[in-house]
């Protein structure tokens, strides 16, 4: 009987699904500078680090985003700031699990 225990613990154990980090392509589909980007996950009431960092992505430009913060969740809230004062800046909530690519429009 201990052996039986000890097995199904083992097995219960190694099927406990590890955070993996998210990644996504991101495309700037409108004709500003996309400045920042900023993503949390649903019901997380402050924005995390701009994800950019000092760089930028300009209109028609890809990224590869990669949101490695340890959660297991799959549900962001993401902020976009773009460059002075042509767009306001916009959010989206979606499910980064799913996505393969994300545009930002106008």
């Amino acid at each position: 009987m201990k052996i039986a225990v000890a097995a199904a613990a083992v097995l219960l154990t190694a099927s406990v699904s590890h955070a993996e980090d998210l990644v996504f392509t991101l495309k700037n589909g409108t004709k500003s500078v996309l400045n920042n980007f900023h993503a949390s996950p649903v019901g997380v009431d402050k924005w995390e680090d701009d994800i950019f960092g000092r760089q930028a992505l300009g209109p028609g430009e890809t990224m590869e985003i990669t949101i490695g913060d340890g959660r297991e969740v799959c549900k962001y809230d993401m902020r976009f700031e773009f460059q002075g004062d042509d767009l306001d800046v916009t959010t989206d909530t979606q499910d980064l699990c799913e996505l393969g690519e994300y545009t930002i429009e106008e």
